[in-house]
């Protein structure tokens, strides 16, 4: 028999069903607020993600227009998510303090020490991509752009 090797349409059913179960197994009903951890691991998956989406709008484009214009259009929301889950980070209270830090703590650069600054770093990572496949026009505006058809 052949070996066969994985494409990654084989991967992302996994990962879709592992969010799930995770959703399903340590999100409780009822209110909660969401930890530091675990929003970090969400920020990471959603920079993975838009890695995804940028390397098919990237190869896409070029062949098929129309098609390239949804992926991108999609990063620049996938992007947008991103930033407002790193928000959604410096806002949540640090553990053990209890300690909302100010909404310019991540731009003070270290503003809480390692391992915190792993979500910033990543963050930052990801923005220099953004900033050089889309204006800030792209990234500012309710609508992300002309869709071909």
């Amino acid at each position: 028999m052949p070996a066969t090797t994985p494409v990654a349409q084989d991967f992302v059913p996994y990962a879709t069903a592992a969010i799930d179960f995770h959703r399903a197994l340590n999100i409780p009903t009822g209110p909660l607020v969401a930890s530091r951890a675990e929003l970090d691991s969400l920020h990471e998956h959603l920079v993975a993600l838009h890695g995804l989406l940028d390397a098919h709008a990237q190869r896409t484009a070029p062949l098929l227009s129309a098609e390239g214009d949804h992926l991108k259009a999609a990063r620049t929301r996938l992007w947008q998510a991103t930033d407002h889950l790193h928000a959604a980070y410096h806002a949540s209270p640090r553990p053990g303090s209890g300690e909302v830090p100010g909404p310019d703590a991540c731009r003070a650069r270290l503003p809480e020490g390692a391992p915190e600054l792993t979500i910033c770093r990543r963050h930052q990572q990801t923005a220099r991509l953004v900033r050089r496949r889309a204006t800030p026009a792209d990234l500012h505006t309710p609508f992300t752009g002309l869709i071909r058809r």
